[in-house]
């Protein structure tokens, strides 16, 4: 089973750097996939962040595809719960009409942010629309099929693009699995937050067997993963910071990732109820050339996908970028192996 390599870039602020500087890392590691032959460039949406630049995608995709030629370029993702369908709709057909066949709309779960810049994006905001609801309505409006008992049945998501953007659910649980299954779209897990292999083997198992595929099309998917790759084992072991996966389990029964306990203790202070803490170990995907080929091929093998988006935090950049160019060495001796 062939191999194909997409990239998610938070764009990171390293040490001593600005957000500016970030987001120029980030225009040129686009550049540097497409120059690769990687499939996709995706860029993620942070609130309120120290650590992290984007908090933008739509902007961020725009200015993307005017720097690039060829590659996918998307969002890895917008957090729906905040917005309205009908205006991500809107940039995303905007996008899709000035580069087509170019534009993914990945669609993400969690709140990016911790509960203050929530309240601050929902502010103003009565629709009690469940997640599910909001992202078959934006399907809805990107395809030009809202439902025939839809309100406003008949309203245009105007431009509508001869190649429409393609909608992915991003998620870490079997329940995002499933919530994508059902409507019928590609879905992502993001196995370098949930940090489970067993969970993301089973939450595929469960998207295939799920899947609606009265809503036309096939299942598509793929895993998201961290990944640091160096000239040898020891030296990609070295990339890596002393990092922990930090969970907050609050009493009402969310679980959500953040990138350190501080933030995880601050989420649950500014979320205003009780909860509890857990770290793990993260999960990354690292080593020799041959090591990180093997282990891809591996996990390729076990949940039947062809793709994987990569992300990577390494600093500084060039070594980040160093270890994107040397996966692609890897899977191009695959290729020449065979």
């Amino acid at each position: 089973m062939s191999i194909t390599i997409s990239v998610l870039d938070q764009s990171p602020i390293y040490p001593g750097e600005t957000a500016a500087e970030a987001l120029a890392h980030t225009v040129q590691l686009a550049q540097a996939s497409e120059e690769l032959g990687f499939r996709r460039f995706w860029v993620s949406e942070h609130h309120d962040s120290e650590q992290l630049a984007g908090s933008s995608p739509e902007v961020l995709i725009s200015y993307l595809l005017a720097k690039t030629k060829t590659i996918r370029i998307g969002s890895g993702g917008v957090m729906l719960q905040h917005y309205s369908p009908y205006k991500v709709a809107e940039n995303f057909n905007v996008l899709a009409s000035l580069a087509p066949g170019r534009v993914d709309l990945g669609i993400g779960r969690a709140p990016g942010g911790l509960p203050r810049s929530t309240q601050a994006l929902q502010r103003g905001n009565s629709d009690p629309a469940s997640l599910t609801d909001k992202i078959a309505e934006l399907d809805g409006y990107v395809h030009d099929r809202l439902a025939q008992d839809h309100p406003l049945i008949g309203l245009k998501a105007a431009p509508l693009p001869e190649t429409p953007p393609e909608i992915h659910v991003l998620g870490a649980s079997a329940g995002s699995a499933i919530l994508a299954a059902e409507l019928g779209l590609p879905y992502v897990f993001s196995l370098f937050i949930n940090g489970d292999e067993a969970a993301a083997l089973e939450a595929i198992r469960s998207y295939r067997s799920h899947f609606n595929a009265e809503r036309g099309g096939q299942p598509q998917a793929i895993i998201a993963l961290a990944l640091a790759v160096a000239d040898t084992d020891e030296e990609a072991e070295g990339l890596l910071q002393p990092q922990k996966l930090v969970k907050i389990h609050l009493v009402s029964g969310k679980t959500l990732t953040l990138g350190t306990r501080e933030q995880a203790e601050e989420f649950g202070r500014q979320a205003g109820e009780p909860y509890t803490i857990e770290e793990q170990e993260p999960y990354v995907t690292k080593g020799s050339k041959s090591t990180v080929r093997a282990k891809l091929e591996a996990l390729s093998q076990a949940a039947g996908v062809e793709e994987f988006i990569i992300t990577s935090n390494i600093a500084p950049f060039e070594k980040r970028l160093r270890s994107f160019e040397l996966l692609s060495e890897a899977l191009a001796e695959t290729v020449a192996e065979v």
